[in-house]
């Protein structure tokens, strides 16, 4: 598609995007951390406008703690916190929630004054409409997620809704991503159906998949059990795979399940990466995306193996799930480059 704006604001609009992928990629590390901190239901109210503020007397944070005392995680969990311990997973929340409601401003505003003042190129302002739309709709799952931990007697959120959460936030980097390149790109590409199209696709496929399920682990807590590899309790298949019914409980409630069938995805990761590096050594619209997609993904993988073997500590759990961001990122460049050539 022909340019149809200056080359001053097709930059602008690409840094625009920039930002904003930066602070998604960081709203989804600064979740990882809210999480594996036990900080996320430490807000116990949704409040999008008045809520932008901490409590700023103690008084006020007393009150806070009083209505966290309330909900079951603290009786199960934290029946000896005080004031000082409460504040720090308090602000955990509070940081992810400010993020964003940054993440909405500085999205949302730039977005329409380029939409108004008809800067956004011919026919594609749906979708910068639709990322608002999304990013809108992520804070009242954020919510939703988080409801479904201070009701019925539950100590963590809904291992589902914590995998509605996440994948939205991927789904909406995803699309940041792609309209970045075709804004760097200038909406000038040919399409083309070179080797490695369907390839790269799967792998991309997979490895979001692998992130939904690594949400399941984190909503189990299955990191911190069969902390052995590349056996499971000594055996290949643990015992108890397959021990809830409905069947399909297994997938997404099952610790035993839920963890093997994430390794296996890596290992089936590992070898659709490696066969797509050995395919692209002549390919070179995409050899060098492949490169980084294959060397992301094995040191992604030794990640994942030392963090469960020390037991998943907050460390080990926050980097694992950082570099996740920057693996499914290469996975989808490998797809866009086999896509499309400028």
């Amino acid at each position: 598609m022909a340019q149809t704006v200056s080359d001053k604001t097709q930059n602008r609009i690409q840094s625009w995007l920039w930002f904003v992928m930066a602070l998604v990629v960081a709203m989804i590390a600064l979740g990882g951390a809210t999480r594996l901190t036990n900080s996320g239901l430490s807000i116990t109210e949704w409040k999008p406008i008045t809520g932008a503020l901490p409590p700023l007397s103690h008084e006020q944070w007393l009150v806070e703690f009083e209505k966290y005392k309330q909900i079951p995680e603290f009786a199960a969990e934290h029946p000896d916190m005080d004031v000082s311990s409460f504040k720090f997973i308090y602000f955990w929340e509070w940081s992810h929630r400010q993020l964003g409601r940054l993440i909405g401003l500085a999205y949302g505003l730039p977005f329409l004054w380029f939409l108004f003042r008809r800067k956004l190129a011919n026919g594609q302002s749906w979708r910068f409409f639709a990322i608002l739309i999304l990013i809108g709709l992520q804070g009242a799952i954020g919510w939703w997620m988080v409801a479904s931990g201070l009701v019925n007697d539950r100590v963590d959120v809904s291992q589902y809704r914590l995998a509605t959460h996440l994948g939205l936030a991927f789904i909406i980097l995803a699309m940041l991503y792609w309209t970045w390149r075709h804004q760097k790109e200038n909406w000038d590409m040919r399409r083309q159906m070179p080797a490695g199209r369907r390839h790269t696709l799967l792998l991309t496929i997979c490895v979001f998949v692998q992130i939904i399920f690594g949400a399941f682990v984190a909503g189990t807590h299955a990191g911190k059990t069969y902390n052995s590899w590349p056996l499971m309790d000594g055996k290949v298949l643990p015992e108890g795979y397959a021990m809830l019914s409905p069947y399909w409980k297994n997938f997404t409630e099952n610790i035993a399940a839920i963890q093997f069938n994430h390794r296996t995805l890596a290992y089936i990761i590992a070898i659709l990466v490696l066969t797509l590096v050995w395919r692209a050594r002549h390919l070179t619209h995409i050899r060098k995306a492949a490169q980084w997609a294959g060397v992301l993904v094995l040191v992604q993988i030794g990640l994942g193996i030392w963090t469960l073997l020390a037991v998943a500590p907050l460390g080990l759990s926050l980097a694992h799930q950082f570099l996740a961001i920057f693996v499914f990122l290469a996975a989808l460049g490998c797809y866009r480059a086999s896509r499309f050539t400028y």
